[in-house]
């Protein structure tokens, strides 16, 4: 069953046209590395799909379920965008962590929030924040941080700082976890923690989205890859097929431009 299906997103700023009718599927458990220059549309599409820009045309369906028609201006209420990006986890390029909290409560303060909206929460506080403590520390664990529970971000490497927002992004188990070029702040030195995180996340099949500039990486970790040029899919495949037997002139030209790097 596919996890996430896109149909046809398109996406205008005024009159320029950045994404140009753009469809793939994504299976659970399935990692989809998006590669391209820059400009090519893969972070504007990966913002659509979290719905911080609006797509202009198309469909997204997560779970077989219709989440966003275009076609349907009514799925665009706040309630409904606020209720669809839940099944949306994104890591930013920048981190983008609360700079007057610690580590351990930018992971529990989306899931605090969401949980005082709960019968559970108004006869049990105690336990209930309690719960998500634990969790939060798990995950914070998980990425290597234990120690770094009561650190505020300000006192943590770059490298710290995006495992966190990777724990943070999984606090809310979405159904889709999205990284936009998680490494692209990071001095080279601190990459390989983070590569190494969602390395691991692959290894237990995670449902990721992953934009990134890194081609080994993408080679390594992705079960699909999407080629993107100018607000098209100009070629997909397996990691095999897109990177060792592309067949568009384009993604050739890609290709070895950035190994001659």
């Amino acid at each position: 069953m596919a996890v996430l299906e896109v149909k046809g997103i398109k996406k205008n700023f005024d009159e320029l046209q950045v994404l140009k009718g753009i469809d793939f599927s994504l299976e659970k458990g399935e990692a989809l590395a998006l590669i391209g220059a820059s400009g090519s549309g893969k972070t504007t599409l990966l913002r659509c799909l979290n719905f911080l820009e609006t797509p202009t045309r198309g469909q997204i369906y997560v779970n077989e379920k219709l989440i966003y028609d275009a076609s349907n201006p009514s799925m665009l209420s706040e309630r409904e965008i606020r209720r669809n990006r839940l099944h949306f986890g994104l890591v930013f390029q920048s981190f983008n962590l609360f700079p007057q909290y610690t580590a351990l409560q930018n992971l529990t303060l989306a899931k605090e929030l969401l949980a005082r909206e709960t019968p559970e929460y108004k006869k049990n506080r105690k336990d209930v924040l309690d719960q998500i403590k634990t969790e939060g520390e798990a995950l914070l664990a998980s990425v290597g941080l234990s120690d770094k529970l009561d650190f505020y971000p300000h006192q943590l490497s770059g490298g710290q700082q995006q495992r966190v927002a990777i724990a943070r992004a999984l606090m809310l188990q979405p159904d889709i976890l999205c990284f936009d070029e998680p490494t692209s702040a990071l001095d080279p030195e601190l990459t390989g923690e983070v590569l190494r995180v969602i390395r691991g996340l692959a290894e237990k099949r995670t449902t990721m989205v992953i934009v990134t500039h890194e081609m080994k990486f993408a080679r390594d970790v992705s079960d699909q890859v999407l080629f993107m040029d100018k607000g098209v899919v100009v070629e997909r495949g397996t990691p095999a097929d897109v990177f060792e037997h592309p067949q568009e002139e384009r993604t050739k030209q890609f290709l070895e431009r950035y190994f001659e790097e």
